[in-house]
């Protein structure tokens, strides 16, 4: 495992590589996951793929500041970064953000990526009904991170978590910059990920977390009319953290991935 930052798309990203040699696979966390956060997952994943973890622009320790903090500029670093390392049609794994981000990147660059892994994407859009999660819980998440906080206060957050888990949250979740995660938050809701789909012409596997609200029987559906060839499995009993709940069966569901 080491650290490394490349300049892409006018900007320093800093990444976390697990492994070297196999498939290639950019890991885009969700949005307020920094890359140190997902060791616990690349770890694993890097038997089977050398990953590429990515700190999202104004998160962890890439470029933050006065930037686009937009799905379609997220989706650019994706692309640049590819090109930048030197990737040959990687698979991207996106979690919740992270996915909607690898959905719209494979629109704009339909070469640049050898198949997605769609972790629980927000559904959310344009006359849909609203993303789960209320905007109060990350801000104030944020805002008492960024005071300094312990495993314990981030207990009222995320209490199903480990003590480890909310440990490493509560020394990293400060480096979210609450501009960054306002934009992509309200983005859930403007942004039309949807329109994208049926645009795809890459193997797909939409993973669903089957105790999350994020994800409905209807949703699936939706998707499956939009993308007819994507694959469909489902983490039962994990909220919407998947590997937060169930590693083993996130891994389970991921590490098979094939183009």
């Amino acid at each position: 495992m080491r650290g490394y930052n490349v300049h892409a798309n006018g900007i320093r990203h800093h990444l976390i590589k697990h492994g070297d040699g196999g498939p290639q696979m950019l890991l885009i966390p969700g949005i307020t996951s920094p890359a140190v956060t997902w060791d616990f997952v690349a770890g694993p994943l890097s038997a089977d793929f050398e990953v590429h973890v990515l700190d999202v622009r104004g998160r962890g320790l890439s470029q933050g500041g006065d930037l686009d903090y937009s799905l379609n500029a997220m989706a650019d670093d994706a692309v640049a970064l590819v090109e930048a390392l030197g990737m040959d049609a990687p698979v991207v794994l996106g979690h919740s953000m992270g996915a909607r981000t690898a959905i719209r990147a494979a629109r704009k660059a339909p070469k640049a990526f050898g198949g997605l892994i769609l972790a629980d994407p927000p559904v959310s859009g344009p006359g849909r009904r609203a993303y789960p999660s209320a905007w109060p819980w990350y801000e104030e998440s944020i805002l008492l991170a960024q005071r300094g906080c312990s495993a314990e206060d981030m207990k009222a957050f995320c209490p199903s978590w480990t003590e480890e888990q909310r440990a490493l949250r509560a020394e990293w979740l400060h480096t979210c910059e609450l501009r960054a995660i306002d934009v992509a938050y309200k983005g859930f809701h403007t942004d039309n990920i949807h329109g994208d789909l049926p645009h795809l012409d890459v193997p797909m596997r939409l993973v669903v977390a089957g105790a999350s609200p994020v994800i409905e029987d209807g949703d699936i559906a939706e998707i499956r009319g939009l993308a007819p060839g994507i694959e469909v499995t489902t983490v039962e009993g994990a909220g919407h953290m998947i590997p937060w709940d169930d590693l083993d069966g996130f891994l389970s569901a991921v590490s098979d991935f094939r183009i």
